[in-house]
């Protein structure tokens, strides 16, 4: 059984490019993922974690087999494990796609779709799987779209999939497009990409001055890291617009 994804560096240093077979087995698929986060958790500098998912053989829609319930849980772990890293995160998706690519989409931070991506939703016997696709389909486009999904339809096309959010650009070239959000990635310092995300998902749900302390703290690390590495020219150009602003 393969357990390692097909990896490759991204040009200029930019983080790493994995492959991933979207109708490979669950096993093999959630090895493939915890391999993965090993490797970006050892970069000692900060990296872009790009996965590109193949699409399974035509036909194929059946998620996730023929499997334990154990397996089921360490791959749920395996895509939080991605979802939690302290790196941006890039899903790229092509042809027609099922239940795996569906559930690493929702959880990258950005998400590349090719002109023709369609998202099979992942229905056995005409009953959605209840896995966490369903949680975070809820955390990104609110319940009463989601219900609409999960109760009435079978796919998700493409245009569908831009409106709800779920997909963030429409690209032919995916190497182009995946090396494009790696360059403008812009994300914060290294431990401050969980924050981030911690801080984007609490604003859904947590009152104003529940959500302040949270904020404030933030903005007091980020001021001192600003202090800490000077006046470089990215600090410039932000006073310099800042400036500009007011």
């Amino acid at each position: 059984m393969k357990t390692e994804p097909d990896r490759t560096p991204l040009p200029d240093g930019l983080g790493i490019l994995a492959r991933l077979d979207g109708g490979g087995p669950l096993p093999e698929l959630t090895a493939a993922l915890n391999a993965l986060c090993e490797e970006a958790g050892e970069q000692r500098e900060r990296t872009v974690v790009a996965l590109r998912c193949t699409p399974p053989p035509p036909g194929a829609r059946a998620w996730p087999g023929d499997v334990s319930i154990h397996e089921v849980n360490r791959w749920e772990r395996a895509v939080r494990r991605l979802e939690r890293l302290d790196n941006v995160t890039v899903a790229a998706a092509q042809g027609v796609c099922g239940g795996p690519v569906l559930d690493l989409l929702l959880a990258a931070d950005f998400r590349i779709g090719t002109p023709d991506l369609k998202l099979v939703l992942p229905v056995n016997q005409g009953q959605f799987w209840p896995g966490m696709t369903l949680y975070r389909l809820v955390r990104h486009i609110g319940p009463a779209r989601a219900r609409r999904l999960v109760l009435w339809a079978s796919d998700i096309p493409l245009p569908d999939a831009v409106e709800l959010g779920i997909v963030d650009q429409i690209s032919d070239d995916v190497t182009g497009a995946v090396r494009d959000a790696a360059l403008l990635r812009g994300g914060p310092p290294d431990g401050e990409v969980g924050i981030r995300r911690r801080l984007l998902e609490e604003a859904a749900s947590a009152e104003y001055q529940d959500a302040f302390g949270a904020h404030l703290a933030a903005c007091d690390r980020e001021l001192r890291r600003l202090r800490d590495s000077g006046p470089g020219p990215s600090a410039g150009t932000a006073a310099g617009g800042a400036g500009a602003a007011g």
